[in-house]
C-alpha cells in the first residue's frame, strides 16, 4: 500500500509538473505574469517566491495548475468594506497588501477598502485607522504584492502583464506548450524503456511465434516473414496486425518467407474482444531487435503507435458512442499504479510515458476548460480579428468546465466501483 502510495504521487507529479511547466515556460517568454504555481490542489501546505511568481504545495496530490494574471475567476480581489493593511515601499508607492487574518504585517497601515484599481491606474481608496472623515487614496506599486485570506502572497497583475495582453500567437502556443511537454515526456520515457529492456520490438513482418497458438500449431516458425495475409501484402508488422486484426474466425491464407522459401499455410484467427468489438488473433508477437539506435528510437515509434490506436479509439466512440467505461481518473491511474509498482521499474516508466501521453491527446479536444477548448477560442478570435465578449468566453468556458466536472464525478464513481467493488 505504502509502495503504491509513493509510485502514485510519484507518478501524478510527474505529469502534473511537466504538463504545467510547458504553460508555465512559454507564459514567461511571452511576457505573461504567472502568478502562482501550484502542485496539488486543496489548502497550502508550503510557499516559496521567486521571480514573480509564488510556488506553493498544496495537501491533495491530485492535479495542479499555473495561475497566469487575468484568467483566474475570483472577481475583484479588494472589495469595498474590506479590512487590509498596506506596506508602503522607498518610492512612497504601497508594495504589499495583506488581505489574510491569520498574517500581520509589522508597521503595516490598517486601511478600510472603499474603492481600488489594481489593473490600470494602481490606486487603493479608504480610511486609514477608521478615520471615516478622511478618505485616502494609495499609490499601488506596479510589482506590488497581494497576500490572500490563505496566506498566500502573490503579485498583483496589471493589464499589460495579463494573458489577453500577449499576441495572439503567444497565446495560442502557452496554451499548446502543455500537451506538448507531454508528448516530450512521453518520448524520452519511451526511450528510456527501450535502453533499459536491451531489446525492443520491430515494426518488420518478421514474427516470433508464441507455443502452442494457432500459428504454431498451423505450422510458422519464430523469424518467419509473413509476406502476406489473405492475399494482402505485409510489409510491416502494422500490416499484419491490421490485417489479420480484421479476420476473426475467417479461413486465412498466409504466404511466409522462410530463409528464402516461399511457404503457404492456412488457419483461422480465434476472435477475442477488442477496443472496436471482435478482432483475430493467431499468436504471433513482433520480432525484438538489441540495435541501441533502435532502443532510442523506440521513444518516437511507440509514440507514434499509441497515439494513432488513441486516435482511432477516440474516433470509435465519436461514431459510435462512448460509456464512463472508456476513461479513467485519478482512481484508475492509481488502480494501474498499484499493478505497475508489483511489477518492475520499467513497467512504472512505460505507465508513465502512455499516461503522459494520453494526458496530452486528451488535453488537446477542443472542449472549452481544456487547453484544446481554449486553443479553438484563440483560432475564432483569429479568424473574427478580435476576441469574443469576455462575459461571452466566461460563459463558454464555465459550462465547459461544469460539463468537465460531472464527466470527472461519473467517471471517478464508475472508476470506484470497477476497481474497489468488482
Amino acid at each position: 500500500m505504502i509502495q503504491t502510495i509513493i509510485t502514485f504521487i510519484i507518478v501524478f507529479g510527474i505529469l502534473v509538473i511537466v504538463h504545467e511547466f510547458g504553460h508555465f515556460y512559454f507564459a514567461k517568454k511571452s511576457g505573461i505574469l504567472v502568478r502562482e504555481f501550484s502542485i496539488g490542489m486543496g489548502p497550502k501546505i508550503y510557499s516559496y517566491s521567486k521571480n514573480a511568481t509564488t510556488y506553493t504545495l498544496r495537501i491533495l496530490p491530485v492535479g495542479g495548475y499555473v495561475r497566469m494574471a487575468g484568467l483566474e475567476d475570483s472577481g475583484e480581489e479588494l472589495k469595498p468594506g474590506m479590512p487590509v493593511s498596506l506596506i508602503t515601499g522607498k518610492n512612497g508607492k504601497i508594495e504589499t497588501i495583506n488581505t489574510s487574518h491569520d498574517t500581520t504585517l509589522l508597521n503595516g497601515i490598517p486601511v478600510e477598502v472603499t474603492n481600488s484599481d489594481l489593473e490600470t491606474e494602481l490606486w487603493i481608496e479608504g480610511y486609514e485607522n477608521g478615520d471615516e472623515q478622511n478618505l485616502k487614496r494609495y499609490e499601488v506599486d506596479h510589482d506590488a504584492s497581494i497576500i490572500e485570506s490563505d496566506g498566500t502572497k502573490v503579485r498583483i497583475a496589471p493589464k499589460d502583464v495579463q494573458f489577453q495582453s500577449a499576441k495572439l500567437w503567444q497565446r495560442i502556443l502557452t496554451n499548446f506548450a502543455g500537451p506538448m511537454n507531454n508528448f516530450i515526456l512521453a518520448i524520452i520515457v519511451f526511450a528510456l524503456v527501450g535502453i533499459l529492456q536491451g531489446a525492443v520490438p520491430t515494426n518488420s513482418n518478421q514474427v516470433s511465434v508464441v507455443s502452442d497458438s494457432i500459428a504454431a500449431k498451423a505450422g510458422l516458425e519464430t523469424n518467419d516473414q509473413i509476406v502476406s495475409v489473405a492475399g494482402q501484402s505485409t510489409n510491416s508488422w502494422t500490416d499484419l496486425q491490421d490485417t489479420i486484426s480484421s479476420r476473426p474466425k475467417k479461413k486465412t491464407k498466409i504466404e511466409v518467407n522462410r530463409n528464402g522459401k516461399k511457404l503457404t499455410y492456412t488457419l483461422v484467427p480465434k476472435s477475442v474482444k477488442g477496443n472496436e468489438g471482435q478482432v483475430g488473433q493467431i499468436g504471433i508477437e513482433s520480432s525484438m531487435t538489441r540495435n541501441l539506435g533502435a532502443r532510442i528510437m523506440y521513444g518516437f515509434t511507440e509514440t507514434w503507435k499509441l497515439t494513432t490506436m488513441i486516435f482511432t479509439l477516440l474516433g470509435h466512440m465519436i461514431t459510435h458512442g462512448f460509456s464512463v467505461n472508456d476513461f479513467g481518473g485519478p482512481v484508475a491511474i492509481y488502480a494501474q499504479t498499484s499493478e505497475a509498482a508489483k511489477l518492475d521499474f520499467v513497467s512504472v516508466l512505460t505507465m508513465l510515458a502512455y499516461l503522459s501521453l494520453n494526458l496530452g491527446i486528451v488535453n488537446l479536444i477542443p472542449i472549452p476548460a481544456l487547453d484544446g477548448g481554449k486553443i479553438l477560442l484563440n483560432f475564432i478570435e483569429g479568424i473574427r480579428r478580435k476576441p469574443l465578449k469576455p462575459e461571452t468566453e466566461g460563459i463558454i468556458t464555465l459550462i465547459g468546465f461544469g460539463l468537465l466536472m460531472l464527466l470527472m464525478v461519473a467517471v471517478t464513481w464508475n472508476d470506484i466501483q470497477r476497481y474497489f467493488f468488482k
